[in-house]
Parts: structure tokens; sequence; C-alpha cells
């Protein structure tokens, strides 16, 4: 890609997050190049696509799990200007060349992706989209909000990203290329709750031991041990439940479902402590703030429909509760909009489509209330020092979105500077806030574009893709109308360099490449060990984290990679004996700290009861 000129500005924001709800659990998304897994409930429903590449223009997209194009669920355009879900391209998506977000002339990457290419963000298809909603003004088809949501949630059911796709944009080669590059009145409570089934890798656990009385017993000389495997033990509704984290906050990693905020100890699996919410939880910020404090959102009642307008603050370290208060509810055409959190420096954001606010990590009160004018903030990503809003802005042509992006002070909410971004053009996902890092894409040519910005705000570098495949996985639980800008894995970003992972075939070594932020070229690539695919989770300590997904035949590993590059040097090195029970988890989360490393299930849910309670959530490796 080459650099915009100065006064051209780029992308914009705002994908549809991946609604895990409706009438069945939605088909589980894989690691880039596992094979697909099993999901808990059979993936095909009445009205479910099959999975075949896409039809022709006009037909839902019909795609293997992990790739294609979904339809989207309608987003909000600017000041309740709807807009467009993303059409299917034709058998093979091929179209002309478009320019890219900063005005440029087409560049290689500028086509549209191809049956198995999309653009960031995306989702799979598990169910037709709803229409797009009418303009209009007055009650119009937002005038029943309950039948809206409810129908956008039964609709629109799509799980995490793990779409591959193409930058935007130009390569050394000057050739057209298709890549396929988050109160109640009742206080939350702590206190002794009946701990999750758990093997210790002993063979004293009562958990489901995968067929084996003990995890550890084939264990290979140099891998690592088998900490514990978790069983299910919460009563969920009869959809399942996603899962928020997990996070590692010293010896404890801890994780949230339904109604519930859980520790575990790194050592055993075993619970050290709950924190019980009186509703169902539907937000977290990617990462916990200073000392691990942490603020969860969750819902206003248990009507179909509720807000998620309650904040309750947890200690992770303590598993103690602090602060709780309701954010204030938001009016307008698009009041409807769920909350998403993020924390930046000592402060929370809960921001929608219609308001925003700041909150004190520490005691809860509100330190800032967000703009209300012509641009107004619909999502935050943060840092432990630095807070980015994403803003929507008023224009005269409706059709044409205006969004910008901008540093904000986390005490004030006021912007330090703010970037304009090309008209229709929106961020799909902060991939790091210092260095700033921004995923932006145009909904309906589909076209995509990762920037990075310097820390005035102007443009530092357009990352040039090449003919690689690229598929970072972004969750961010159900969010109707609402985005998180947060949380995607593979991808990291530290001072000069960004790294993402290619996507390549199940049985084939995928490649971490490491970006020059300062003009965006490739500086060099790691090849994964032993025909396995390694995704990058987070900088650690100046090198990258990475995972290595197990095969059939290999175990899973935690590794790191130099900032000069080279062979990824191996952290854990997992049992071989278990790799089929640590790929098999629905959706899953990775966590690496004090030396442990844990994976568990995105979301929990199974046909039956019995079924339920079986179902393995959590497992930890060690030396």
């Amino acid at each position: 890609m080459t650099q915009p000129p100065s006064n051209q500005p780029p992308g914009g924001f705002g994908a549809p997050q991946d609604p895990n709800q409706g009438g069945v659990p939605p088909v589980p998304p894989q690691m880039p190049g596992q094979p697909p897994q099993t999901p808990p409930v059979p993936p095909q429903a009445p009205g479910q696509p099959p999975a075949q590449p896409p039809q022709a223009p006009g037909q839902p997209p019909q795609a293997q799990p992990g790739y294609g194009y979904p339809q989207q669920a309608p987003q909000p355009g600017p000041y309740g200007y709807p807009t467009q879900p993303a059409q299917p391209a034709g058998p093979y998506g091929q179209q002309p060349a478009q320019p890219g977000p900063y005005g440029q002339q087409p560049g290689p990457y500028g086509q549209q992706p191809g049956p198995y290419g999309g653009y960031p963000g995306q989702t799979q298809p598990a169910y037709p989209a709803v229409p797009a909603p009418g303009g209009g003004s007055g009650g119009g088809p937002f005038k029943n909000r309950t039948a809206l949501v409810a129908a956008v949630a039964a609709a629109a059911v799509v799980v995490a990203a793990v779409t591959t796709w193409a930058v935007v944009g130009k390569g050394d080669d000057q050739e057209p290329v298709v890549a396929n590059p988050t109160t109640s009145s009742s206080s939350a409570t702590t206190g002794p709750k009946p701990t999750e089934s758990v093997d210790q890798g002993d063979g004293s656990g009562d958990g489901d031991k995968g067929g084996e009385d003990d995890l550890n017993a084939a264990r290979q000389e140099g891998e690592a041990k088998v900490n514990f495997l978790t069983a299910n033990d919460v009563d969920l509704p009869r959809n399942g439940s996603e899962v928020f984290g997990p996070w590692i906050v010293g010896d404890t990693v801890v994780k949230a479902m339904y109604k519930g905020v859980s520790g575990y100890s790194l050592a055993d699996g075993a619970k050290k402590w709950t924190v019980d919410l009186p509703f169902k939880l539907c937000a977290a910020p990617a990462q916990p703030g200073a000392n691990g404090i942490m603020v969860f959102g969750y819902e206003e009642s248990a009507k179909d429909g509720a807000k998620c307008t309650m904040l309750q603050q947890i200690d992770l370290k303590t598993g103690k509760a602090g602060w709780k208060k309701a954010v204030p509810k938001p009016t307008g055409l698009f009041a409807f909009s769920d909350n998403t959190l993020a924390i930046g420096g000592n402060t929370v954001t809960a921001a929608g489509s219609s308001s925003a606010y700041g909150f004190s990590l520490t005691d809860g009160k509100q330190v800032f209330t967000g703009p209300t004018g012509d641009c107004k903030p619909y999502a935050y990503a943060g840092d432990a020092t630095k807070l980015v809003a994403a803003n929507q802005c008023r224009t005269a042509d409706a059709s044409k979105e205006q969004h910008t992006v901008s540093e904000v002070d986390p005490n004030t909410g006021k912007a330090k500077w703010t970037y304009k971004l090309a008209a229709t053009w929106e961020v799909d996902k902060v991939y790091s806030v210092n260095p700033l890092v921004v995923s932006a894409f145009q909904r309906e040519q589909k076209k995509w574009s990762i920037v990075a910005l310097n820390p005035n705000g102007s443009v530092r570098s357009e990352i040039q893709g090449g003919k690689d495949k690229y598929a970072p996985r972004c969750g961010g639980g159900l969010v109707i109308f609402g985005r998180n800008l947060q949380g995607c894995t593979g991808v990291a970003a530290s001072g000069d360099t960004f790294y993402m992972a290619t996507d390549t075939d199940y049985g084939t070594s995928n490649e971490v490449v490491a970006f020059d932020l300062k003009n965006g070229k490739p500086k060099w690539r790691s090849k994964a060990p032993d025909e396995q695919q390694m995704t990058p989770l987070r900088m650690e300590g100046g090198e990258v984290l990475v995972y290595v997904a197990p095969k059939y035949d290999k175990g899973g590993a935690v590794a790191t990679i130099a900032p000069a590059g080279g062979a990824p040097k191996i952290l854990l090195k997992h049992p071989v004996s278990v790799s089929s029970i640590e790929s098999g988890f629905f959706s899953a989360g990775y966590a690496y700290g004090n030396g442990t490393f844990v994976v568990a299930a995105g979301r929990v849910s199974a046909s039956s009861d019995a079924e339920e309670k079986e179902t393995k959530t959590m497992m930890g490796f060690s030396k």
C-alpha cells in the first residue's frame, strides 16, 4: 500500500459483532487452519444455509465455517440513518478494483474477496439476515424496539470472526489480487460456591477426563503438565451462554458467564471465589485495568430485550465486589443500542450508538459524558494510559457516513486530536492502542485496510498485506447495534512493529509476519513448527507471544518470537495425548501468565442438562 497524501483522510468504523444467541447455538469458529470444530448441538436449523460456497448476487451466502462473508445485521447510520447490510458478491466475488480508504487510485488489493474472502469483523452465516430498516422519521420501523431486537437476535445469529481477507492498497508486484487477508437493587455477593468439576491430571478429579484416568499419564519427556481440566457446573438457559475471559491475575484465572464471575486457582483449577450478579452478563472490557480491577456490564432486568445498563466493579485478585451503578439511559432513535465497555487509564467507558459515558474505575463516579453534537462517540478502546474514541458524524448526505477517530483524555472525555476518515469507511477494530493500529473497512464494496496513526493523529503508514491471507479472530459477544473495538487474537503491536499471522490450510505451517509501522512493509516472517498454525496473542517482554494450535498428532504450544524474527522459541509444549481435548473447546479464548497457559471455551451450550454438565470449560498447562 502507498501512504495517502497528508490531506486525504482514511477509512472508518463499526462492524457488527458476533451475536451468539438464538434458536440454536451457532456453529463454532475455529483457529486459522484447524479442522472445523464440532458444535455442542446440531448446527443446522430451519433457515440456516448449508455449508457451500457463496451463491449468485442476491442469494444468501453459504460458506464453510471460518470462510465467506455473511449477511450483516442492519447497522445504525449517522444519527438514525440506517445503512444497508453487506450484500454477497458474485460467485467468485470478482469486481473491478476499487480505491482504498484514502482516496487513492485502485491498488492491487482493491478487488472484492473471492468465495473464501471477506473483510475483517465479519462473522459466519447462520440465519438469513434481517432486511435493512427503511428510512423515514417518526415511529417508523424502529417504533417497536422489542420486536426489532427480537428479530435481529433471531435472524442475525453469527459467530466470532475467523474470516480471511485482503488489505486494500498497493503492493510491490503491482498486480491485482484476491487474497483472503465484550444494578438492580440486589448486591453482588461473594462466598463459597460448589467447585466446578475438576480433573487435576492425577486421576483424583471428578471432571470429564476425555477417556483417560490421568491426563498426564501419557506425557512425554519435555512436555508440559496438565494442571487441570474443568467441566461446567452452572445451570444455563436453553441456548447456553457466552463466556467472557479468561484473564490471569496473579495466581488466579478468571472467567465470567451467565450471572456470575469466578476465579480459579492456576495450580489446580479449584474455584477460589464467585461474584453472583442478579441478571445476565452482557459486556466486559477486553482486559482488566490497573491492579486487576474490572467492571462488568449486566442487564437491567430479566425481561426479553433488557438493556445492558448495569455496571459492577470486581477486584479480580480477591473476588471482592466493589461499586455498582446504572449507566444513564440513552434517548433518541437508537436508544436501544447495547453498551460496550472499555478501560483506558483509570476510566471505564460505556458507549452505544446514541450516548457515551466515562466512570472512575476506582469509585464509579461519572467523570464525563461524551459529546452530543454533530459527532458522537459510539465505542472506545483503551490501555493502561490512553483512551481512543470512534465517532460517527452527522452529514447532509445520508448515504455518505462520516467517521472519525480521536484520542481523548480519560479523565474528561475531551479530544486531544481527531482524525477524519473517508466517507462510507468504518473502523472495524482497534488492533493496538499504543502504537495505534486501526482496522477499517468499506461495507458495500467489501474493502479492508489497516492504518497506523502517529501520536498526533496523522497517518503513520498503511499495512501492505501482499498476497497472503490473514485471519484475526475478533469475537465480542452479543452486541445488537453496538460495537466492540478491542478483543482480537491473531494480531499484536509494539513500538515500530505490527504482527499478524497468515492463514493457511490445515496441515500446513502458517507464518507470523512483522510489518514495519514506519512504512507498512513486511520486515520478516517466522514459520510455525511441524505443519501447525500459530497466532499472536500479545506482547511478552518485548517479544511476540504466540499460541501454536494442536493437530491430531501434535500437541499445542506457547512460544515467543524475538523482535528480530527467527524461529519461535517454545515456552510450553503441550502433551500430544490431550491434543483432541485441547482443540475441542468451543470458540476458545486464551490467557498466559505466571508460567501457565489457559484455554477456555468461549461459549458453553449443550442439547441436554446431562451434556451441559459434562461440557469441558477450561484447561491449564504449566511446566
